[in-house]
């Protein structure tokens, strides 16, 4: 099979990754960034220890139950609600008076949407997003026991499955204002057809990032095989998720949606349409809305930079409410329900079910097939679409085991099977009306 994939502007880049890929390699121009950059944050293990970061300058993520933050916020926490009821006193003809009827309830209201932002707008961000964490970043002890234990790569038995790996790339499906459509191009990377637009999530079409192997299954998608692109999200900054290479391949004049933080790298390479978002804000472009949403991870690119940048995943909405969910890279925590409860009637979440292995290393920031299932159930969304697998070998696990276990852990929590949308490496699927 011929490799489409792109395998030039890598020689300027510099390996610096940690045997598990972990910590990505820096690209040469990536360090210049982080060389005028304020002192890097302190790195905290996993007992908490560590200088405490730097405070946001306003607060946009509510306390919820689950994992608390890394730092707690300064904020009281909810107030505790105290009920009375009035009884009537006893007394003569009491048992014969009329009993009020108890009042229902009332229902929750629904988040109300945000209003959105400027595109293209110049914003200030805080020095460091590390109070975003649910979890501490792994320290030294981690590391040396990484390091021990050896268990960054599968075994020689795991990798055999390399050929049983679907990829059956196909001819892009023809999609209206009407039927939106995905194509899954491998690991993150999808081509999404929503509201007359193309987008692309966390592009990824090099054959190789340095610091971890070459693919094991081609880019499903040719890239002069693409429409025309009009814009690409991005989840956050790590190399595999977001690729110099590829987003050197697009028009500048793209208009990009990135978290805060991440558009100084974007404007340095001169593109010029880029959009930055804080969690629950929303920006429109050409009557799709963007809503950039957490998720539970990190950031890091350069040897400084750690969670200078924000992450999170992507609400995509068109003027129908056909809507999309692009969870980008996470682990599995609280911030599923929350999303479930502010976007109701999610059509299909995009969720990541790979590079899990092993679990004490990686449960914090990757999902297994289990969880993703159960991130599927608080979402409350109608279709899950995996990914973040069979593409690159970044951690443990056998390279087929992530598909076995998601269509078993499916099965087991009772969800009507077409609703899972297991596709191969470069296969779509047009969202009908359910």
């Amino acid at each position: 099979m011929t490799d489409q994939t792109d395998q030039t502007d890598q020689t300027d880049w510099t390996d610096r990754t940690d045997p598990m890929g972990r910590t990505d390699p820096v690209d040469s121009t990536d360090a210049t960034d982080s060389t005028d950059s304020m002192d890097a944050i302190q790195r905290v293990d996993r007992t908490g220890r560590g200088e405490e970061p730097t405070k946001p300058v306003r607060p946009t993520h509510p306390v919820q139950p689950g994992r608390a933050p890394l730092v707690p916020e300064s904020e009281s926490g909810p107030e505790s609600e105290s009920e009375s009821e009035s009884e009537s006193e006893s007394g003569p003809g009491s048992e014969s008076s009329p009993r009020p009827e108890p009042e229902p309830e009332p229902e929750p209201e629904s988040e109300p949407e945000a209003q959105p932002r400027p595109l293209g707008e110049l914003r200030r961000w805080p020095r460091s997003f590390a109070d975003r964490l649910t979890a501490p970043l792994p320290g030294v002890r981690a590391m040396a026991r990484l390091a021990r234990d050896g268990a960054i790569r599968p075994s020689p038995e795991g990798l055999r499955a390399i050929p049983d790996l679907p990829f059956a790339p196909g001819p892009l499906p023809a999609a209206t204002l009407d039927t939106p459509a995905v194509t899954w191009a491998g690991h993150a990377s999808w081509i999404i057809r929503i509201g007359g637009l193309t987008v692309l999530t966390d592009p990824v079409w090099s054959r190789r990032i340095l610091g971890i192997p070459p693919r094991i299954t081609p880019v499903g998608v040719r890239w002069e095989d693409l429409p025309p692109v009009d814009a690409v999200v991005i989840s956050h900054n790590h190399y595999d998720h977001l690729d110099a290479p590829t987003l050197k391949r697009l028009p500048r004049d793209t208009a990009v949606f990135v978290p805060a933080g991440l558009g100084r790298w974007f404007r340095r390479r001169r593109f010029h349409r880029v959009t930055e978002l804080d969690w629950w804000e929303a920006a429109e472009y050409q009557g799709v809305r963007f809503d950039f949403v957490p998720a539970h991870h990190w950031s890091k690119r350069g040897l400084t930079d750690t969670c200078r940048s924000l992450w999170g995943g992507w609400i995509l909405r068109d003027q129908r409410r056909r809507t999309l969910y692009f969870a980008g890279d996470t682990g599995y925590g609280h911030w599923f329900k929350e999303i479930g409860r502010r976007y109701t009637g999610i059509d299909l979440a995009l969720l990541p079910i790979g590079a899990y292995a092993p679990r004490w290393w990686l449960r914090d920031v990757h999902a297994d097939p289990e969880e993703a299932v159960q991130a599927f159930s608080d979402l409350g969304a109608r279709r899950m679409a995996p990914m973040h697998w069979a593409a690159f070998v970044l951690s443990a696990e056998p390279v087929l085991e992530p598909l076995t276990r998601v269509r078993t852990a499916w099965e087991r929590a009772g969800h009507p099977r077409e609703n899972l949308w297991d596709l191969p490496v470069g296969a779509s699927r047009v969202l009908t009306e359910a």
